[in-house]
């Protein structure tokens, strides 16, 4: 988040109002995220203090954080493309086109990739969720 932050305020003369404030902002966090991702290696963890932020829906906390588990496993398998428009339009709740707009394509690429990464997201998801009996 530093370098975005920084990289932001190093670039703020150059917004010109084409987009809104906040997309533009996304764009740049959007790279560091990347950048950073591509620096480091590929690494799925979650923290108890993560899985505790969550509501309880009543289930057992061992159940809770393997779902999660699984779910952090399942997203960093897909590519830093694919992984953004997922977080962005089913995590954030980003229509297509705000999304298109943050990450610099245009919104059937959205479509096309979110396509891609649900499919590869089902399969891993529905085993994972399949032994509890859970949709």
């Amino acid at each position: 988040m530093q370098n975005a932050y920084v990289s932001a305020y190093r670039a703020i003369g150059s917004f010109n109002a084409r987009a809104a404030f906040g997309t533009w902002l996304y764009r740049i966090v959007y790279n560091a995220c990347v950048d950073e991702l591509r620096r480091r290696p590929a690494r799925a963890h979650v923290t108890l203090e993560d899985a505790r932020d969550h509501p309880d829906r009543g289930d057992q906390p061992a159940d809770v954080i393997a779902e999660r588990g699984a779910l952090a496993a399942a997203l960093a398998a897909l590519t830093p493309e694919h992984r953004a428009v997922v977080l962005l339009v089913d995590a954030e709740g980003f229509s297509y086109e705000e999304a298109a707009a943050a990450l610099g394509i245009s919104s059937g690429t959205v479509g096309s990739r979110l396509s891609r990464a649900r499919a590869a997201l089902r399969p891993a998801l529905s085993a994972a969720f399949a032994r509890d009996g859970a949709p």
